[in-house]
């Protein structure tokens, strides 16, 4: 294996780190939490909390006797300062219920306004589902959960303190809002003023300290009390889960987490999952209908499939039309190497068109020129019907204008795509009578030969630059393929600034082999996006792959720290184009536009150079095997090799390229 910064394990860190006083004390609580748990909780639940007893590091009972007799104030006797020790804390239930979500994790910035449910989690819950992943920062923490969640179909929760957490996770929250991805975000604050400490606790609080997300996320809470906290959960879960799917909220307020539980009993709720919404019956027999007796029906997906079932009844629905599929891969929807996978311009000889889950259909049916001139031209046929079926009209919101321009469907279908797509392809195929069924094998045919044309252009248009020097994102993406094409891969970033190579040369045709793009198009999802999604990944061995833009890694590089300290295997391999290359061609645009040239000054603002940023030092910094840049395309594959053998240790590694713009 190259040589690499060795770092400790979690587990090599617990062996080694000394016992605080802390720890001590909670330590003194177990067996009284064993036998005094609240209400109607788990056996299960109880006898986790005894076994804490023997674990790694507990004292003896004298040894906790002589800890807490240490912590006596001065003036006061042991009998006395034994009464202000918590010995059944409020964050102890808040955990048991926690635990009956299902949370595999908790991405958190440490903060004091949560720190009863930290210790909680780590000294009660035995830091295990959940376990907390420590970030550097909030919007990396709740990056982290959108990309695991669009590998698992498991939300993560968010633990962000007060104000300013939830101040720095909001850009990464309105990403998964805008890419119906749920999260559950645990605000810490601190409501009643008479209990606040002096200084940054006031500043750190609110009234409302969600009101700064409130407008991108589907629900939040307050609770005022432990079961308000079990109702709320249970909700949030739900709601989160429900499509459209989003992010929630629910505050724990610091002295319910740290006050005791008391003898009022608490009761843990369960959590049932709601079945999606499936559309009107009546409305997808006439959709059938109209697929049916389309002479060219298309069908667009984008954020429709939530898994590889989806996926599959997706094909069922495509080869039962023989209708060619447009993906626009807000998820991995179908495959490409199906040879119904077909581009955008498929849609120009629709006279129908079904939508599934479309973030923009009136993109779909038009589009808008922004060059020298600006216009809007419609691409379909001035006949064209379209169907929409999809969760977006069951929920939104006003402000943030993420919902795109308004479209008139012709038949617009309220219901989950996916859950939906059964009842339609069924209705498809007792609907087809033998004349449409015969027509088939030659619209087979025809989509054939299309897919077969496109395969071949996009490896003749690879080949173009091939030993340019910086590397081509073409070269880029095969000389990747070349390292991974032999395992269990997995792509965890949007190839749509790299010319969307991997789709257009990789056979991607599994649902985790794809995770999107960020929703929001905020800069700083990619990197922590991607290590959450290599988390899901680790569980199944997956070789996890990004590649990551250099002005998107600026904003949140601790990804990678954190990374390396889990010890999350994953490839990240740059698009170093040494500038904000999108904002650019738009400086371009407008000089165009207005005559005035469009030679260097369009680097103005946007280059990052001059001095060049060292992004193989960054990772290195944070305990990343790195190496690069790279310039010469002849190194590359050879470095890439390196980074896979230390990947296939179980870390992460990092290769820095240095690459034509797009």
């Amino acid at each position: 294996m190259p040589d690499e910064k060795s770092h400790p394990t979690m587990s090599e860190q617990g062996e080694s780190a000394s016992v605080n006083r802390r720890e001590f004390l909670s330590s003194a609580t177990v067996a009284g939490l064993a036998a005094a748990s609240v209400g109607t909780a788990d056996k299960a639940a109880a006898q986790q909390v005894a076994s804490n007893e023997s674990a790694p590091g507990a004292l003896p009972p004298t040894a906790l006797q002589e800890a807490m007799e240490s912590d006596v104030p001065e003036g006061y006797s042991a009998d006395q300062a034994r009464e202000y020790f918590v010995r059944n804390p409020g964050s102890d239930f808040m955990v048991d219920m926690i635990k009956r979500l299902g949370l595999d994790y908790i991405t958190t910035n440490p903060g004091s306004s949560f720190r009863g449910i930290h210790e909680s989690i780590v000294n009660y819950g035995g830091n295990q589902a959940p376990e907390l992943l420590t970030c550097v920062h909030e919007e990396q923490a709740a990056a982290m959960a959108h990309g695991y969640y669009k590998v698992t179909g498991r939300p993560l929760g968010v633990l962000c303190h007060g104000t300013v957490g939830l101040q720095h996770a909001s850009m990464a929250v309105y990403n998964a809002w805008c890419d119906r991805t749920p999260m559950i975000l645990l605000a810490g604050n601190h409501l009643d003023a008479t209990e606040r400490r002096a200084g940054v606790e006031w500043s750190h609080s609110a009234q409302d300290c969600v009101r700064v997300v409130r407008d991108y996320i589907k629900w939040d809470d307050t609770p005022f009390s432990l079961q308000h906290f079990a109702e709320s959960m249970a909700r949030a879960y739900r709601i989160a889960m429900t499509p459209p799917m989003g992010p929630v909220a629910v505050v724990i307020d610091g002295h319910l987490q740290e006050g005791e539980v008391g003898d009022h009993a608490h009761e843990l709720l369960p959590v049932t999952p709601v079945q999606p919404p499936v559309g009107d019956e009546a409305a997808i027999a006439e959709a059938a209908r109209w697929l049916v007796e389309a002479e060219s029906p298309v069908i667009v997906a984008d954020l429709m499939a939530h898994d590889q079932e989806g996926v599959e009844r997706l094909v069922a629905l495509a080869e039962a039309l023989q209708a060619p599929v447009v993906n626009q891969y807000g998820r991995m929807n179908f495959p490409n190497t199906h040879y119904l996978s077909q581009g955008a311009g498929a849609v120009a000889q629709a006279d129908v068109v079904l939508g599934l889950e479309l973030f923009d259909t009136w993109g779909v049916i038009n589009t808008l020129r922004d060059r020298v001139h600006r216009d809007a031209v419609r691409r379909v046929r001035p006949d064209a019907r379209v169907i929409s079926i999809g969760t977006s009209d069951l929920f939104t919101k006003s402000n943030y204008q993420s919902f795109q321009r308004y479209y008139p469907s012709d038949l617009a279908i309220a219901g989950d795509a996916q859950a939906t797509l059964p009842i339609l392809t069924d209705a498809v195929l007792s609907s087809m009578l033998r004349a449409r069924r015969a027509t088939n094998a030659e619209r087979e045919s025809r989509w054939r030969d299309a897919h077969a044309q496109a395969r071949e252009l996009a490896l003749n248009d690879a080949r173009y630059g091939w030993d340019a020097s910086p590397v081509s994102t073409s070269r880029l993406y095969a000389e990747l393929w070349n390292v991974v094409k032999d395992r269990d891969w997995a792509l965890v970033s949007d190839d749509n600034m790299q010319s969307r190579w991997a789709r257009r040369l990789w056979p991607i045709d599994r649902h985790y082999q794809y995770i999107g793009r960020a929703g929001g198009a905020g800069l700083g999802y990619g990197a922590p996006a991607a290590v959450g999604a290599a988390l899901a990944h680790r569980a199944e061995g997956r070789m996890a792959v990004n590649v990551q833009r250099d002005g998107d890694m600026m904003y949140t590089p601790g990804a990678f720290w954190t990374a390396a300290y889990h010890g999350i295997p994953l490839l990240t391999v740059t698009h170093n184009n040494q500038g904000y290359h999108q904002e650019f061609m738009h400086l371009q645009r407008m000089a165009a536009r207005r005559q005035r040239g469009i030679d260097g000054s369009s680097w103005v603002g946007n280059e990052l150079r001059n001095p060049d940023i060292d992004l193989a030092r960054i990772a290195g910094a944070m305990g990343v095997w790195s190496e690069g840049p790279i310039t010469d395309p002849e190194d590359l594959g050879p470095a890439l090799a390196r980074a896979v053998e230390v990947v296939d240790g179980g870390e992460p590694a990092f290769v820095d390229v240095r690459c034509q713009p797009r």
